[in-house]
């Protein structure tokens, strides 16, 4: 059963290292962060899964002690999920596909950027509390599959939690990734009262095609929270609210 759940944004400027001359900018959101996830800690969970949004390779499950990278970003930094000493091969081999709509990860991916950033938050955080999997979600996957998703991972263990890692809309403002829209104001703002008062309906209800043409990636995870929290009682409260660089990122904390 889920027990608490933290909504992180995941942009790669979230680590020091990338954003580089611009890291103090996201002072403000790593220190929300922080405080997210020690609303996990304090839940004592006997899981914890990690969920962001991912693309076709880094789709599926990513079992503890899987390893990520910013190389790609230009900076020499490596993270691991969870416990470095983790056999990071899933005992699940018969390629079943899962509510996610992917196939149980193989040996030797790497983490999707999303979930790089939670490793290098729970890193940052010392985490050692319980045991770490990830799981990344195709930004297109249908509704009904991200809450039938987080449904099963409520499941997973007696007491769950989730680190739920995505950004709301990238069209905030004109030097924004996707230009000025003028509807990511109000559809950032409705996602943030959903976050900031467990409003499971409200995430439910969250429109996929206008999430994907605001360039919000963390829809799908979000709604994966929705499933996961159906019926768990859990209370929210939002930390951080702000759209530097025109780019909506929000933490919130469930318990």
């Amino acid at each position: 059963m889920l027990v608490a759940a933290a909504v992180c944004p995941c942009p790669p400027l979230l680590v020091p290292e990338v954003a580089a001359g611009a890291a103090p900018e996201l002072d403000a959101a790593r220190a929300a962060c922080m405080d997210a996830l020690g609303v996990l800690a304090a839940s004592r969970p006997d899981l914890l899964v990690v969920v962001g949004p991912a693309g076709e390779s880094g789709r599926g499950p990513h079992p503890e002690g899987t390893r990520g990278s910013f190389s790609g970003f230009g900076v020499d930094l490596d993270v691991c999920l969870g416990r470095p000493d983790a056999d990071a091969v899933t005992s699940d081999g018969d390629g079943a596909e899962g509510a996610d709509g992917t196939s149980p990860a193989s040996p030797g991916r790497e983490l999707p950027s999303s979930l790089a950033v939670a490793a290098w938050l729970l890193e940052r955080t010392g985490w050692s509390d319980a045991s770490v999997e990830g799981l990344g979600v195709g930004e297109g996957l249908e509704a009904e599959r991200c809450v039938l998703a987080g449904e099963q991972l409520g499941e997973r263990a007696a007491r769950v939690a989730l680190l739920v890692m995505g950004d709301a809309g990238a069209c905030r403002t004109l030097k924004a990734p996707g230009y000025l829209d003028e509807r990511a104001a109000d559809f950032d703002a409705e996602v943030a009262r959903a976050l900031g008062a467990a409003d499971v309906a409200a995430l439910k209800a969250l429109d996929a095609s206008l999430a994907y043409e605001l360039k919000a990636a963390g829809r799908a995870p979000w709604q994966v929270l929705a499933g996961a929290a159906e019926g768990a009682g859990l209370g929210g409260a939002l930390l951080y609210d702000d759209a530097p660089y025109g780019v909506g990122y929000l933490v919130a904390a469930w318990s």
